[in-house]
């Protein structure tokens, strides 16, 4: 499997980082069954991040026509106005809102609507990824589940919000706050690798991943 994880500016570095660390550590368990990259939907590029001036580099384009995952970040930032306060070195801090915004005024959305489209992709998020999805149009009607903040927004804009860590709609995989970017990594390793190499990586990273994830399988619970 290889993964595409997408920058765009103003992202959250945790979103980003956990689930590359997950992912990469499972390729090397794995013997290279698994490959992770960092893309941008401009090509290759320093891509600052929302918090304190942090920024990584993407080293391809984002390709929605490879197989494999295509994992969207979600953004970090100021929930206040624009300039309300400086951040690191100085640097203005943003609203979430205005940095989701402009990436959806980039050429993002179109290639993540023809991964979405491509049937040997699976598309996935963690926290605010999912808005970003939702906000391009590309998650009516699908579940999934994004930072507690935003499953309104999600409901609001036509997906079934679910308050779960980790989401299973078929080929769309989405992680809820920012620290379900590791569990998110851990589930996508033992769905698509194996659960031998999840547990390894679980180990290797300490980390005891939580909850259930959640699909819309089985009988509906009621009673409660």
């Amino acid at each position: 499997m290889h993964a595409q994880i997408v920058l765009f500016d103003g992202f959250d570095p945790l979103d980003v980082v956990a689930p590359y660390e997950v992912l990469y550590a499972g390729g090397t368990a794995s013997g290279g069954a698994v490959s992770v990259e960092l893309v941008s939907a401009e090509g290759p590029r320093e891509v600052a991040g929302g918090l304190g001036g942090l920024a990584l580099r993407a080293t391809a384009a984002l390709d929605p026509a490879r197989a494999g995952l295509v994992l969207v970040p979600g953004a970090a930032g100021r929930l206040g106005e624009p300039g309300e306060d400086a951040g690191a070195g100085g640097r203005k801090e943003e609203p979430v809102t205005v940095l989701l915004g402009r990436a959806l005024a980039t050429e993002l959305p179109a290639l993540l609507k023809a991964a979405r489209d491509n049937p040997e992709v699976t598309l996935s998020a963690v926290c605010g990824g999912s808005l970003v999805l939702a906000m391009a149009g590309l998650l009516k009607g699908r579940h999934a589940t994004t930072h507690h903040a935003g499953l309104d927004a999600l409901d609001a804009a036509g997906v079934h919000a679910v308050r779960a860590r980790v989401v299973d709609d078929g080929d769309l995989v989405t992680g809820a706050g920012v620290t379900s970017g590791l569990d998110l990594g851990l589930y996508l390793l033992e769905r698509e690798v194996g659960p031998q190499i999840a547990h390894a990586v679980e180990e290797l990273f300490a980390h005891e991943r939580r909850g259930i994830v959640w699909r819309p399988e089985g009988p509906v619970p009621g009673g409660f």
